[in-house]
């Protein structure tokens, strides 16, 4: 068995581990379902969510929107509050990136050095460390 790692999950690898969709690749899926990693959500997520759900462009998140921290906790997932640090990181990140989400998930894997559970290749650009 490898070393334990902390997975901080983005918010689309979050919502397609909780359906079991097969858009999520083998590795992640593995790791995710590994119970020796810990798996972060990011307060950030939570944001995303809600938002994206209050709007209509997420309808499937019917279930976790109006409490995602009570609906995830059954799934042992550690929850990461978004710090002054980390959002004025994403703040000040080079490369335009518009999403304001994807900022503060790419400050906060940088500054808790966790690994960030995407398919986001543009996040590769910001150095940091993507499993998918």
């Amino acid at each position: 068995m490898g070393p334990r790692l902390r997975l901080l999950l983005d918010t689309h690898a979050l919502l397609w581990a909780l359906k079991g969709s097969s858009r999520l690749s083998t590795r992640a899926r593995l790791l995710i379902d590994d119970p020796a990693h810990e798996k972060i959500i990011s307060a950030a997520s939570a944001f995303e969510i809600t938002t994206k759900h209050r709007i209509g462009k997420l309808p499937e998140a019917d279930a976790i929107s109006p409490d995602v921290q009570a609906a995830l906790s059954p799934f042992g997932f550690a929850f990461l509050p978004i710090s002054v640090t980390h959002a004025s990181t994403a703040g000040a990140l080079p490369f335009p990136h518009g999403d304001p989400f994807d900022r503060l998930l790419i400050a906060q894997s940088l500054i808790e050095k966790a690994p960030l559970v995407s398919n986001e290749k543009l996040f590769d650009r910001f150095g940091v460390e993507r499993i998918w």
